[in-house]
C-alpha cells in the first residue's frame, strides 16, 4: 500500500491525513491547534504541523498542503519572518482596499486585471496596510508568501526557490486565473517597490522533497482542496460553514465579476473556482447558543421548534464585520423584533436562517455568473447542525447533500499528493461518500424566509 499525506492548515487548527493513494482510505490522523486571533506567528502553523503530522509524514510517499487563503507571509533577505502573518479575517486594511481600487481605476479594473476586486481579506490589501502603517517592517521585506506556500517551503527545507500553485495565487491580488501570470505592476502597486513571489508550479508538479524523501506536491489554498477533496463535478456547489463562509463551484471559464461578489479564483486542477466568502458562519450559531444560555445541540433543539421564518425575526449576521457584501465595519442586526416573536426558539432559527441566507445570496451570484447549480454540497463544522441540514434545502432552493464527516481540505491535499506522485494527466479516482440528501419542501429560495433577510439588509446597508 502506498501512502500519501494531505495537510490543512487552517485558522483554527493544522489536520494531517495519511490515506491511501489507490483509493483514497484514510489510514490515520494528526490535529494541533492554532493560536486564535487575525494575526499569528507563522512559526505557530510549522509547530502545529509537526505535532499534528508525528509519526504520520515519515510514512508518506508525497505529501502536500492545503493552507488558509490570502494570508501574508514576509520574509526578509535572510528568510526570517519579518512580522506576524496578517490572516485573511484581519479587517484592518480595509481602508487599504478601497484606495487600490480606486487607483486602478474602478472595480471593474480590477476584475478585468485579476478577477477580483480588493476587499480586505486579499493579501494585495495587506501588504498596501504595512507599507503605510509598519514602514521599518515594509523595509526589511523581500518576499511574500501565502501560508501554504510557507508551510510548503519549510517542509522542503528552506530552499531558494518558494513554489505555491495556481489555486492561492489567484487570491493575491496580484495573479490572473485567465492569464495564468503575475501582475507584479499591481503588487508594486499594493506594496510600493517589488519583492519577491514563489514560483507558480502545474497542477500535479512534484517540487521538492521532505527531509524523510517523500516527495511534495505544490499545494494549494484551502478552498481548491477541499473541491478537490469533494471531486466536484459541473453544477455541483460547495457551500462550506466553518469559521467562515464560502460558496464555490469548478468551472471551465475564467470569471470576472465586476462587482467583486465573486472571486474568480482558480482551482488545483488547471481550471477555474469562482467563490464567494463570507466572514461570519458557524460562530453565529456559537454567538446565538452563548446568547440563549445552551450548547450547539440546544440550539438545534430551539431552532427546530419554531416555524420557518422565526415569527418575522431576521438576524443580518455581521458579527465579525462582512466580506460579502463588502460591511467590514457592520455589526450584526436583529430586526423586526416584536412581542409574540421574542422567544428562543424564534432567535435560534432566526440565528440559522440568517447565516444560511448570507450563503443563498453567494449561490445566487455564481449562478448570475453563468455557474450551474444542480445541487448543494453542505461541508464544514455547522453542517453538522440537525436544523442547518432541516433549513439549508428551503433557504437553497435546491437538494442539498451532506458528505459523511470528512477533512476535505486535506483529503483534496492528499488526492494532489497521490496525483503527482503518480504522474497521471488526472487526480485519481476516489469517491465521495454521502451522508444524507434532503430535498427542498415549498418554494425554497423565492420564499419568505429569503424576501425577509433581503429586505432587512437592504434597509440597513442599502
Amino acid at each position: 500500500m502506498t501512502l500519501v499525506a494531505g495537510i490543512d492548515s487552517s485558522t483554527q487548527s493544522s489536520k494531517v491525513v495519511l490515506v491511501d493513494a489507490d483509493d483514497g482510505a484514510v489510514v490515520a490522523t494528526g490535529r494541533a491547534d492554532h493560536p486564535d486571533g487575525t494575526e499569528v506567528d507563522p512559526q505557530a502553523w510549522w509547530d502545529a504541523l509537526r505535532t499534528a503530522g508525528d509519526g504520520l509524514l515519515d510514512r508518506a510517499a508525497a505529501v502536500a498542503v492545503g493552507g488558509q487563503q490570502h494570508g501574508m507571509v514576509v520574509l526578509d533577505d535572510d528568510g526570517e519572518v519579518v512580522r506576524p502573518a496578517l490572516l485573511w479575517n484581519d479587517t484592518r486594511s480595509a481602508g487599504a482596499a478601497r484606495d487600490l481600487t480606486a487607483e486602478l481605476g474602478g472595480p471593474a479594473a480590477w476584475a478585468e486585471a485579476v478577477g477580483l476586486v480588493p476587499v480586505a481579506s486579499f493579501t494585495v490589501t495587506k501588504l498596501r496596510w504595512l507599507a503605510r502603517h509598519e514602514p521599518d517592517h515594509a523595509a526589511r521585506v523581500a518576499q511574500v508568501m501565502l501560508p501554504h506556500d510557507y508551510l510548503s517551503w519549510r517542509l522542503a527545507g528552506q530552499p531558494a526557490e518558494a513554489v505555491t500553485d495556481r489555486g492561492d495565487a489567484s487570491g493575491t491580488g496580484y495573479w490572473s486565473a485567465a492569464t495564468n501570470e503575475y501582475r507584479l505592476d499591481l503588487l508594486e502597486l499594493g506594496f510600493g517597490r517589488p519583492i519577491g513571489v514563489p514560483r507558480v508550479a502545474s497542477p500535479a508538479e512534484v517540487t521538492g522533497s521532505t527531509a524523510a524523501g517523500a516527495a511534495i506536491a505544490p499545494g494549494t489554498g484551502d478552498n481548491m482542496g477541499a473541491a478537490l477533496g469533494l471531486t466536484l463535478a459541473p453544477g455541483d456547489v460547495v457551500v462550506s460553514l466553518g469559521t467562515s463562509g464560502t460558496a464555490f463551484a469548478v468551472s471551465e471559464q475564467p470569471v470576472a465579476d465586476p462587482t467583486g461578489t465573486v472571486a474568480g479564483f482558480a482551482d488545483a486542477t488547471g481550471r477555474h473556482l469562482p467563490l464567494v466568502a463570507t466572514l461570519n458562519a458557524a460562530r453565529v450559531l456559537t454567538a446565538a447558543a452563548t446568547l440563549l444560555g445552551t450548547d450547539l445541540a440546544g440550539l438545534d433543539r430551539l431552532a427546530l421548534e419554531a416555524a420557518s421564518g422565526a415569527g418575522g425575526l431576521v438576524l443580518l449576521p455581521y458579527l465579525d464585520g462582512e466580506r460579502t457584501p463588502d460591511l467590514p465595519d457592520a455589526t450584526g442586526s436583529l430586526v423586526n423584533l416584536t412581542r409574540a416573536a421574542m422567544t428562543p426558539q424564534n432567535l435560534a432559527r432566526a440565528a440559522v436562517e440568517g447565516m444560511l441566507c448570507g450563503l443563498a445570496d453567494g449561490v445566487d451570484a455564481l449562478a448570475a455568473q453563468g455557474v450551474e447549480v444542480r445541487r448543494v454540497l453542505l461541508i464544514g463544522g455547522a453542517a453538522r447542525s440537525a436544523a442547518v441540514r432541516a433549513v439549508a434545502p428551503e433557504v437553497f432552493g435546491t437538494p442539498v447533500l451532506v458528505p459523511a464527516p470528512g477533512e476535505y481540505v486535506a483529503l483534496g491535499a492528499a488526492r494532489q499528493a497521490a496525483w503527482a506522485l503518480s504522474g497521471a494527466a488526472t487526480p485519481p479516482d476516489w469517491p465521495l461518500e454521502v451522508e444524507t440528501t434532503v430535498e427542498p419542501v415549498g418554494d425554497g429560495g423565492s420564499g419568505s424566509v429569503r424576501q425577509a433577510y433581503a429586505e432587512a439588509r437592504v434597509r440597513l446597508h442599502g
